[in-house]
């Protein structure tokens, strides 16, 4: 399977390649964006590397999907969406994504987060997208439930960053919801 393409109208969804290193870096070294992303403030790009080694690794061996959210008017990356855990077996997966601060508030996670929800029901046919997300993260937890995803409970100890454990709502989103809120 080749690596999907995905269009919105003002972003376009690629795949992650060392071509992007400087960006990922960049992104993922800024304490405000790792905050609830599940790991510490990257310090070196070689840890950008691994990452997106670890990515091309889950999409070949299809246990994962990432893009990069490139903004269409300058090319720029922006940030990084995709799926965790992803069983095409059992039809699920977990959506994650993060943006640089200075693209915050500007509706680039909901229209990201819209088309990747878009091609996982339609075209991968999942029945279950999940999330995972820190209490504390109220901005995500509102954009997700603005999408639809319920709020199934809290995961004590979830998540272990900067050497302690963090509780995390798991929330989802099923195929059948979204498909009602798209006939909305």
């Amino acid at each position: 399977m080749r690596f999907p393409i995905l269009e919105t109208k003002r972003l376009k969804l690629i795949e992650i390649t060392h071509h992007h290193l400087e960006s990922i870096f960049a992104i993922l070294s800024i304490e405000e964006v790792t905050k609830y992303y599940g790991t510490d403030p990257f310090i070196l790009p070689a840890e950008a590397t691994k990452l997106i080694d670890m990515y091309h690794k889950n999409f070949l061996e299809k246990r994962g999907m990432r893009w990069a959210i490139k903004l269409k008017e300058n090319q720029k990356i922006i940030g990084t969406i995709g799926l965790n855990g992803l069983q095409m077996n059992n039809k699920r997966a977990e959506i994650s994504y993060e943006l640089h601060p200075a693209y915050w508030q500007n509706g680039f996670a909901t229209e990201a987060l819209k088309e990747v929800l878009r091609f996982s029901f339609m075209h991968l046919e999942l029945y279950r997208m999940g999330a995972v997300v820190y209490p504390q993260n109220t901005v995500s937890l509102h954009l997700l439930a603005k999408l639809g995803f319920v709020n199934e409970g809290l995961l004590r100890g979830y998540i272990f960053q900067n050497k302690q454990s963090h509780d995390a709502y798991v929330l989802s989103l099923l195929k059948q919801e979204w498909e009602k809120s798209q006939e909305e």
